[in-house]
């Protein structure tokens, strides 16, 4: 680590701490040449390969862009968003691995969207997972209600419109 002040090519560590809810660690060091002190915050990357072969460095606002269009019209805040998204990357980065697919971001977004919003679930589901025909919906909500607990309410039908911004990717 070079010195901002001096340039020198070595420091010291003084203090280290954790950062951003464990994902960063902040480092206070101090240069041997000027005896300045400055701080560092050192991240793991985390890149995520496409179906296109191509990398890119992973996104929350990605994340919340496709969340977003799926909560459309929907009783869920910018918090929850953030929360989940959140979540999503805590999964992702629990794996353990630098580089993860496109498709197990998108397995990670299903379960906490899921617990947020069902409407919102199907939504991205149907795009996510390629739905074709009225059976993959009844499949998918048959399974929902299976699992849903007795005191929940079932989704309106009106709900399960999938949002204008999705017409282009469902064919409409």
């Amino acid at each position: 680590m070079h010195c901002p002040f001096c340039r020198y090519t070595d420091s010291r560590v003084i203090d280290s701490r954790t950062a951003d809810d464990g994902t960063a660690i902040r480092r206070r060091r101090q240069c041997p040449e000027c005896n300045r002190r400055f701080t560092t915050v050192e991240t793991t990357s985390l890149s995520v390969v496409k179906r296109s072969g191509a990398t890119e460095p992973f996104s929350r606002s990605k994340v919340l862009v496709g969340v977003r269009k799926a909560c459309q019209g929907r009783p869920v805040t910018d918090d929850d968003l953030a929360r989940l998204a959140q979540r999503v990357e805590e999964t992702i980065r629990a794996q353990g691995s630098a580089e993860v697919d496109a498709n197990e971001v998108g397995l990670a977004v299903l379960g906490p969207l899921r617990e947020l919003d069902e409407v919102a679930y199907l939504r991205f589901a149907s795009v996510y997972q390629g739905f074709d025909s009225l059976e993959d919906f009844e499949s998918a909500i048959t399974l929902l209600r299976a699992e849903r607990e007795p005191t929940g309410q079932e989704p309106d039908s009106a709900d399960l419109a999938v949002p204008p911004a999705y017409g282009e990717m469902a064919g409409s």
